[in-house]
């Protein structure tokens, strides 16, 4: 049995357990580990021979586990996830969507528009679209149900803003999309930046035409703030304003690394939440404690997509995939074209960083052989992920949101919500694949 054959029979049972609903994580190593067993035992002549490939595959799988976690970046995820947690449980980012809902209003749609301009700020914080749909669907879609908004416009803002949390940084994809494809982790995050925004407007046209095209859908009457009001809010979320001073302002000036930001922004949070009288130790206590149980679930698939990494490039097939594909000579806009496809289809049925640790052996080598950017390749990729968080079956944040509400909105009333911001998404994919600029313009800044 050749090692190209072994790894074709590992990727292919791979799948066939993710389809059967095994976890992903179990899926990975138990296909990974099994192979590379296969690959040591067929090493020789004469037959295959257990007795010797045992103890090499194990060490081969513990290596790369250590090698993982020994990372120092890799303490960025617990960093940003457990800066979240403490800024929700401390009020801060609910904040953003108070101030946001003073400043928007009054405009048609406003509550809506600032649902998701409050997904965003949550997502400059947290980094977790799951954890910004959750909390914004608890807060925002029962406002504005109680001020008039149809349940498809109230759900279909919030889930779709939810997304923001995997492309706006700190963004835990970008942290172990750069992990593994060793690119950095700062660069990612600054190219993100402007995708993040583009998609932030987009939604927020989509929710302004329909105001315009569907005016039932939305209140007559709007709240009213004065100057006074919208000072006043602005003001109480300055912890979270300086959050992301910290975040994006000391990575883009070169003050911070990512993880250094990650620390830096956590340590600030947890004195600021105390000191301000925001949080109680028992509450931040908790906090933390979720925070680790999230790391930790994290941390066991990428570990496991590392052992298959590591089984994919010991037998070699993801370069003979690679070879297969470019001996068809698709041309760079057919050979992009698949491969987004390839991850809006995987999209509906498993959850994000799945696909991404899943996929990026074999998509990756292909867009270096093309010569395209790998930072460019990543905002695309994330994008795509986002964009999984919406789509039928398996929308994780449509999910998200009818587990929040109560009474509980069937699901089909909350993906007809959120059809026309994948639209808009889909709109803005392809400005992001025609002009790369629009994501490596502010990367290059930093040299």
């Amino acid at each position: 049995m050749t090692p190209i054959a072994i790894g074709v029979g590992g990727l292919i049972a791979t799948f066939i357990l993710i389809a059967l609903r095994t976890p992903i994580s179990f899926a990975l190593a138990a296909c990974a580990t099994l192979g590379t067993i296969l690959n040591f035992a067929f090493m020789g002549s004469g037959g295959p021979d257990f007795s010797r490939a045992f103890a090499p595959s194990m060490t081969l799988a513990y290596g790369a586990i250590i090698e993982l976690f020994q990372s120092y970046d890799l303490s960025a995820v617990l960093l940003f996830i457990g800066l979240g947690h403490v800024a929700y449980a401390a009020g801060i980012t609910t904040d953003i969507y108070a101030a946001a809902r003073a400043w928007l209003s009054r405009i048609p749609g406003g509550l809506a528009v600032a649902s998701v301009i409050g997904c965003g700020g949550f997502s400059a914080i947290s980094g977790s679209s799951v954890a910004c749909a959750a909390t914004m669907g608890k807060v925002a879609v029962p406002e504005m149900r109680r001020y008039g908004y149809s349940d498809r416009i109230a759900t279909g803002a919030v889930a779709a803003g939810g997304t923001l949390g995997a492309l706006i940084p700190p963004s835990v994809l970008f942290i172990l999309f750069g992990i593994f494809a060793e690119e950095s982790i700062s660069k990612l995050f600054i190219a993100a930046i402007i995708p993040g925004l583009i998609s932030m407007l987009g939604y927020t046209v989509v929710i302004l035409l329909w105001a315009v095209m569907r005016p039932k859908d939305l209140p007559a009457v709007m709240e009213h703030h004065s100057m006074r009001d919208r000072l006043v809010a602005i003001a109480k979320a300055w912890i979270a304003i300086l959050m992301f001073v910290i975040i994006i302002g000391g990575i883009y000036g070169g003050i911070f690394t990512a993880t250094e930001a990650a620390a830096v922004s956590f340590a600030t949070v947890s004195i600021l939440a105390f000191a301000t009288g925001r949080i109680t130790l028992s509450v931040y206590w908790s906090s933390l404690r979720e925070a680790a149980f999230q790391t930790a679930a994290i941390f066991l698939i990428a570990g496991a997509a590392k052992v298959f990494v590591t089984f994919v490039a010991l037998t070699g097939v993801a370069p003979w995939m690679v070879s297969q594909v470019l001996a068809f000579d698709p041309g760079t806009g057919v050979l992009i074209f698949g491969i987004i496809c390839l991850y809006i289809i995987l999209g509906m049925f498993l959850d994000p960083l799945g696909i991404m640790l899943l996929t990026l052996p074999f998509t990756l080598p292909l867009i270096e052989q093309q010569g395209l950017s790998t930072i460019w390749f990543a905002v695309i990729v994330v994008k795509l992920l986002e964009m999984g968080l919406l789509t039928p079956p398996v929308g994780l944040n449509v999910f998200v949101i009818q587990s929040v509400t109560n009474p509980p909105i069937p699901i089909g009333r909350i993906f007809a919500g959120v059809a026309p911001f994948f639209a808009m998404d889909l709109i803005v994919l392809t400005l992001l694949v025609l002009f790369p600029a629009l994501t490596l313009w502010l990367p290059a800044q930093i040299g």
